[in-house]
Formats: C-alpha cells, structure tokens, sequence
C-alpha cells in the first residue's frame, strides 16, 4: 500500500479531512484508509462487497 494512489470522494469537499480515502489500480480489491491518519492502517473490501456498501447507501438503506 505504500505506492497507493489514494484519492477522497468528490463528495467530500476540498477541505474536508473527515472523510475515507480509497486506492484505485487493486484488481478486485478496494483499499479504504481514514485521510485523517494517511500512515496508518487501510483496511482491503473485496470490489463487489464495497461497490454493494455504497449502493445500499445511496438507497438509503443503511440510514
């Protein structure tokens, strides 16, 4: 994870700092780190589980 190229949702706005950072270029996995701690631990989401994280919450279904 060292070489990661992390990046923040547009979502979170320029100077948010609360916010998860994912790593892209992880072929069926998604790294996800807290941008408030960038040195310390990524937990790894197989792809299709965190892609189905986030679409439940666009539904509201995590609410």
């Amino acid at each position: 994870m060292n070489r990661a190229a992390w990046r923040k949702s547009s979502y979170s706005g320029a100077n948010s700092n609360n916010c998860v950072e994912v790593a892209d270029g992880f072929p069926g996995v998604l790294p996800v780190r807290d941008s408030k701690d960038p040195s310390g631990p990524a937990l790894v989401f197989p792809a299709a589980s965190f892609a189905a994280f986030v679409a439940g919450v666009k539904r509201g279904e995590l609410a």
